[in-house]
């Protein structure tokens, strides 16, 4: 065991050397530096630190070449830099082609939603497609962000950039991330009009719908508890209304109530033109919304507010009470 005391130049200057071979001497001050004397008198520090399994000794440097403070700072950050993994650097790659990387190993989203951020690199990053990603600059960046209209989407594909550079540094495509230093896009964060008393107002309006279909695809965005893409493609195979189920969830009881009394007379819930399912009824949906008294309302604030509301539980049957009771509330106005 090393013999430990505090370092300090005058009990340095005055260690004894050994016979043969060396001593080690610890630190008190900093525990984790140490230091050889050899038997021709020679005084080194080092530190010493276990690296996959492995003991490592590392030499800091001769004393007093190297002075007690200097060691002592020295020795986090060698211990920092002995446990890092070496950079990696790989043949290079397509823009393109790291992105299809970054996809398939980073974003984890549903279909519908993993599509879309697809449709919005081809529309906006197509520029960068067929660039190496270790050449691509900073001012490459920027006038990217530049042709976007619209600071939410260019904040947005900013960010993206940003976390696909973090990506490809990990990776070791690229030494930097090129976003490093940009600045922040301001955006306009869009307040959602939402709440209790707007909800059973819009569930009166969507009454006066006529289309019957369509009246109750908006019914279902409330009582659904879901997405509008989902809601809007349900298909009858999907439902079971034995025990009220969609897709292995549970349905409220307004939402089956709702659904049983539906014609079941082909493969979609809510069926449109050309053997399709309901898409974008978005005229019907504003003049809803505006007989409702908001007229900034969209279909996805109705999915986003009652998902803030609910009270989620595993049990199937303690969450379709949950739907139940918020459903409840709302119409009593409780909520």
């Amino acid at each position: 065991m090393a013999h430990q005391f505090f370092f300090n130049p005058y009990i340095l200057d005055n260690l004894p050397a050994p016979s043969a071979g060396f001593d080690v001497v610890q630190d008190i001050s900093e525990p984790r530096l140490r230091m050889y004397i050899t038997s021709r008198g020679v005084k080194t520090f080092f530190v010493r630190k276990r690296v996959h399994g492995k003991d490592k000794r590392i030499l800091i440097g001769k004393y007093p070449d190297i002075d007690i403070e200097n060691a002592r700072a020295a020795v986090p950050i060698l211990l920092e830099e002995a446990v890092k993994k070496p950079p990696i650097r790989r043949k290079k790659i397509t823009f393109k082609a790291f992105l299809d990387l970054y996809l398939e190993n980073k974003i984890r989203r549903c279909e519908d939603s993993k599509m879309k951020l697809v449709r919005a690199i081809n529309l906006h990053l197509s520029d960068l497609f067929e660039k190496n990603i270790f050449d691509i600059s900073n001012q490459d960046i920027q006038d990217v962000i530049a042709k976007i209209s619209g600071n939410a989407i260019a904040a947005r594909i900013q960010e993206l950039l940003q976390s696909v550079f973090n990506y490809a540094l990990e990776m070791g495509y690229v030494k930097n991330n090129p976003t490093v230093g940009m600045k922040k896009i301001p955006q306009n964060r869009r307040v959602r009009p939402l709440n209790g008393a707007g909800v059973k107002r819009l569930i009166s309006a969507i009454g006066t719908e006529e289309n019957i279909l369509v009246r109750a695809a908006f019914y279902m965005l409330v009582y659904g508890f879901a997405p509008r893409s989902k809601i809007f493609s349900m298909a009858w195979e999907d439902l079971d209304f034995n025990h009220d189920l969609w897709n292995g969830r549970p349905l409220s009881d307004r939402a089956a109530v709702l659904l049983q009394d539906l014609p079941q007379d082909g493969h979609w819930v809510f069926a449109s033109r050309g053997g399709m399912h309901l898409i974008d009824p978005r005229t019907a949906w504003k003049r809803v919304a505006n007989a409702a008294g908001i007229p900034n309302l969209t279909m996805d604030d109705v999915h986003k507010f009652m998902m803030r509301q609910v009270v989620w539980a595993s049990d199937r049957e303690d969450l379709r009470d949950n739907l139940n009771r918020l459903l409840d509330d709302i119409l009593s106005d409780d909520l």
